[in-house]
């Protein structure tokens, strides 16, 4: 039986060494801590993973920790925290859902507890919230994680990085939501007819040197070309034979849509 959620911290397991996949419902979660040959001795990535099919949703959070994984944990608690108001948010309508979604992940990171919590942790961390809901994309990103979506038409007009790295923002000890001005990015996407991949990641995958993974159009050649497991386990088997020292952690899954997208009016 698959997972229906997923809950993880760093340094509650590393992967130094290791690579790791995991499948919680449609959704493949890999990870890998490093290269201790290459100086890699522990991981500050986290990730959380919830599914409903029967709501028609999937909601992802990758974690890239700075300093120590505690801001990472700080995170994840909160949403556990949050986690039965989301869900209820999620059980609508798409419509419905994403809208209210932006003011609860808003008020949840400027929550004054957590927001405590955050000055009195060590370390800061980025964090990038991805929920697919209906044909919709919706995300929300502090700092430089990145997120993919990988479709035919879109591709072939040469769209595929949804979320740019963002630097000099994370939450923790270091909180952008302490600024007068709290700075993320959000945005929504429609998705297309057919066969869509979501594809997220912490930076590891993109700074390894000997590989290529920063250009989006690489990670979609190995995507295409092989099941979600097997795409998401070549690429952690990439970066470890070239001897990458950080932490990665991806997140990847494939959603088919029936419904017809927006076309041109002179279509």
């Amino acid at each position: 039986m698959k997972n229906s959620n997923l809950t993880w911290v760093g340094s509650d397991q590393t992967f130094v060494d290791e690579i790791d996949i995991t499948r919680v419902q449609n959704i493949a979660v890999g990870r890998f801590g490093g290269n201790s040959e290459s100086g890699s001795y522990k991981n500050e990535d986290g990730c959380l993973v919830w599914g409903n099919e029967a709501e028609n949703w999937e909601f992802a959070i990758v974690l890239d920790g700075h300093k120590t994984a505690q801001s990472v944990e700080l995170v994840i608690n909160q949403f556990i925290k949050y986690e039965n108001e989301i869900k209820l948010v999620l059980s609508e309508s798409a419509g419905s859902a994403l809208k209210k979604l932006d003011h609860l992940i808003l008020e949840l990171f400027q929550d004054p507890v957590f927001m405590e919590s955050c000055r009195k942790t060590t370390g800061e961390t980025a964090c990038l919230i991805v929920v697919r809901k209906e044909k919709y994309l919706w995300w929300f990103s502090v700092g430089d994680c990145i997120l993919h979506l990988f479709h035919p038409e879109l591709t072939a007009l040469g769209e595929r990085q949804l979320v740019q790295r963002s630097f000099y923002e994370w939450v923790g000890e270091v909180n952008t939501f302490e600024l007068p001005v709290p700075c993320y990015s959000t945005g929504k996407k429609e998705m297309r007819k057919g066969l869509n991949q979501v594809f997220m990641t912490t930076d590891g995958l993109t700074e390894c040197p000997g590989v290529s993974f920063e250009e989006a159009t690489e990670v979609q050649k190995v995507m295409s070309g092989m099941g979600l497991d097997e795409g998401v386990k070549f690429l952690l088997d990439e970066i470890k034979r070239n001897h990458v020292r950080d932490s990665t952690t991806i997140i990847a899954w494939s959603v088919e849509i029936e419904e017809t997208a927006s076309l041109p009016s002179d279509l």
